[in-house]
């Protein structure tokens, strides 16, 4: 239940026997259902989460539409960073878009790792400079692309979300309303 998680952080830093117990030990796992808020706009997120099975979505509510930020499946991690590091109520739903299974780290039990365990300081900047990259490659992706160059960028380099993820959350991941999406994919078809 564990093994993907540890495997996973092992081979961003050095762990031996000891220390992937101990950090093992401050692991929680939960399962969600599908369509299952696993923290809403307004709460103070407090945990770091691993994907060991499914699918997470975060998005922000901006008068009553749903704006996609990003999409994680197996083997990535997720946090709401500014509320888990400020304690401060989050502007992010996160949801799970499939039946999943999480591992959930608590702010308190990471930075208990990181006193205990030194090697999961580089732990703590490697996850902070992925997700720094992360948001800009988005940003630029929102800024410097047509929609239609979007889509084509997404189905080239996460085919993952092309198979599971619905059209409509697609479109609003990509920042088009769902019509144009399928009038992009249209005319793709259509040129092949």
């Amino acid at each position: 239940m564990l093994d993907n998680i540890i495997d996973q952080v092992s081979s961003l830093i050095r762990l031996n026997e000891e220390e992937k117990t101990y950090f093992a030990s401050k692991l929680q796992v939960r399962q969600f259902l599908r369509k299952e808020f696993v923290l809403r706009e307004g709460q103070v997120c407090r945990y770091a989460y691993f994907v060991n099975a499914g699918c997470l979505r975060y998005f922000y509510n901006v008068e009553g539409v749903e704006n996609t930020g990003q999409f994680f499946f197996e083997n990535a991690w997720y946090t709401d960073y500014e509320s888990y590091l400020l304690e401060k109520p989050s502007k992010q739903n996160i949801e799970t878009l499939e039946k999943s299974e999480l591992v959930l780290l608590s702010k308190q039990d990471l930075w208990q790792l990181y006193e205990d365990i030194p090697q999961f300081e580089k732990f703590g900047r490697i996850m902070a400079e992925n997700a720094f990259l992360g948001l800009r490659a988005r940003n630029e992706m929102l800024t410097n692309q047509t929609a239609e160059e979007r889509y084509l960028q997404l189905m080239r380099e996460r085919p993952k979300v092309m198979e599971r993820i619905p059209q409509h959350y697609i479109a609003s991941y990509l920042g088009i309303k769902p019509p144009s999406l399928s009038r992009i994919r249209k005319r793709i078809l259509n040129s092949k």
